[in-house]
Order: C-alpha cells, then structure tokens, then sequence
C-alpha cells in the first residue's frame, strides 16, 4: 500500500514577514523574538525575497557592513523557492536539493501559507516510519 504525504501534512504555518526597509539589526531582532532562521522580505505587501541568519553572517557581518544601516533588502535571497500544498514531499526535497536551499516556502492562491524545512521534512519521516512500525 503505497503512502502519499502532501507537502500540506507537514508544512510550517509560522512565516515572519519584514519590510524590504527593515535594517538588518531589526531583521535578527524579529528573528530572535520569533524563535526562527529565517523571515520573508516585504514590499509593498507582497514577498520579494527571504533573509536567513546565515545570509545575516556571509552578506552583512563577515563583510563589515553596519546592521543598522543595511537594509533586508540589500542581503535578501531572491526569488523565493516555492511549491504547491499538494506536491509529495519527494518533491519538495528534490527541490531543497536542486536550488540548495533548507526552507520552500508553501503558496496557495497567490499567498504563503506556511513553509516546510529539511529538519522538518527528516522529523516528520521519521515519524511515519515510527507509526508503520507500529502496524
């Protein structure tokens, strides 16, 4: 019996938004108060980009650049990585993979609706394998 898990079953509905303007001293501050690695850039209300901590590290810190006058913007990853609520998560890990990224986000009519993570796909595999054992 073949078992079908939807990137939906998984997903993150956590996402932490900041402004494209956001100085990146603010970004770190909203991703510490938010317990998360990363946060999706805003402008004009819509997603433009992500930040993530290691961006904050390689595009900003290492280089010397001040965190209050560099903006989310400046250091943001750019296009977001997405994928549908109905992918498998197979699909979901090959494209991890394939653009080298830990998070894609999850859009459904035109909104993100949460976001899956590596750690998250590995935890909730091994839960499964867990539940089929127990059969």
């Amino acid at each position: 019996m073949p078992i079908s898990v939807r990137v939906r079953d998984i997903l993150d509905p956590k996402v932490v938004e900041v402004n494209a303007s956001a100085s990146i001293k603010e970004v770190a501050k909203a991703m510490v108060e938010n317990n998360v690695g990363t946060v999706v850039v805003t402008k004009d209300g819509l997603p433009v980009g992500e930040v993530t901590d290691r961006a904050i590290l390689e595009k900003c810190l290492v280089k010397g650049l001040d965190p209050e006058k560099t903006v989310a913007e400046d250091i943001m990853e750019a296009p977001l990585v997405t994928i549908d609520p109905e992918s498998r998560i197979g699909e979901a890990i090959r494209l991890m993979l394939e653009k080298r990224v830990r998070r894609v986000f999850v859009v459904e009519g035109g909104k993100i609706i949460g976001s899956i993570t590596q750690t998250g796909v590995c935890s909730s595999i091994l839960e499964i394998a867990g539940a089929l054992q127990a059969l």
